[in-house]
């Protein structure tokens, strides 16, 4: 399976194409077997098949093509980084953390099989993430390989999104001054974010200079998501969104919407993604995709 990427002027259209190829990989990779890891399988093809933005892969494979990287190695590691995006979900949704009854517009895993499975289906997502990246198919060089791995164990462990997580549960009703909630945010999201351009650089051999500007590039563009993210908590329709919202309200936690108002925050996600778009002018056009996806962040219904 392969995939090439567009240019900024074609970004739905790359959005459909990496969904659609993301998707494939999963439905290829998830087959589900006769027997005792039955129910497994389609727990795990339920959360990871025909849902979310799959805005994660798509960087990896923006990021990628700025190095002309085979489509190929950037769609697998753009699987492998969505991969622990839905085992972090799925274990989010879960009573003990943000006790969820909807995702992306229907039932949350525990909803739809039941908490244990939601547990097990998470925790092998989070698995063939790992999987993934160790395969000859995702670059050619066991040194790279190895690299992609222990970056993302890092990014998605204790000293990335699992930290900040434990910031968020900790947040509520905390009191919190702004570089503490970037800070949270620069975990929870950015951490992410920041492995998946890293993750294109890495497998094309990126110079220092180069890999130093993406990192900018996701520091700023992280925070502007999650700033969107909290402006559609409290101004999102429930059935556009699919999920509950208002929940940072009635939890009483600390975000950068409700520190700074609605209006200076906005104004505040503006400014990162013009820093952001900033940070690319080394590449020219070839970034274009990298500057679309930037101004999307902010400017989306879900």
């Amino acid at each position: 399976m392969t995939i090439e990427m567009l240019t900024d002027q074609d970004l739905p259209a790359a959005m459909r194409q990496i969904s659609d190829s993301v998707d494939a990989v999963f439905a290829d990779i998830l087959v589900t077997p006769p027997g005792a890891s039955e129910r497994l399988y389609e727990a795990m093809r339920y959360a990871a098949i025909g849902g979310g933005k799959r805005m994660r892969p798509l960087l990896v494979a923006a990021s990628a093509r700025l190095f002309d990287v085979a489509p190929q190695n950037a769609l697998l590691a753009g699987v492998a980084v969505e991969c622990v995006h839905v085992h972090s979900l799925v274990h989010d949704d879960l009573p003990c953390m943000d006790d969820d009854d909807l995702r992306r517009g229907r039932p949350t895993l525990h909803k739809r099989f039941d908490e244990a499975t939601a547990v097990l289906a998470g925790d092998a997502l989070l698995a063939l993430a790992f999987g993934l990246l160790a395969r000859s198919e995702t670059h050619a060089d066991p040194l790279v390989r190895a690299e992609l791995i222990s970056t993302l164990a890092s990014s998605a462990g204790a000293s990335g999104m699992a930290s900040g997580q434990m910031m968020d549960m900790a947040a509520v009703d905390a009191t919190l001054d702004m570089d503490a909630v970037v800070q949270l945010q620069q975990l929870k999201t950015g951490a992410m974010i920041g492995w998946c351009v890293d993750a294109g650089a890495a497998l094309g051999a990126a110079d220092a200079d180069q890999r130093a500007a993406l990192t900018h590039y996701a520091q700023c563009v992280s925070v502007a998501f999650q700033i969107a993210d909290d402006l559609l908590d409290v101004e999102g329709d429930e059935q556009t969104v699919g999920k509950r919202l208002r929940k940072d309200d009635d939890q009483g936690k600390q975000t950068l919407v409700r520190m700074l108002g609605r209006e200076s925050a906005r104004n505040y996600a503006s400014g990162l993604v013009d820093r952001a778009v900033s940070s690319l002018s080394s590449f020219g056009p070839a970034a274009d995709l990298l500057r679309s996806i930037a101004h999307f962040s902010i400017n989306r219904d879900r």
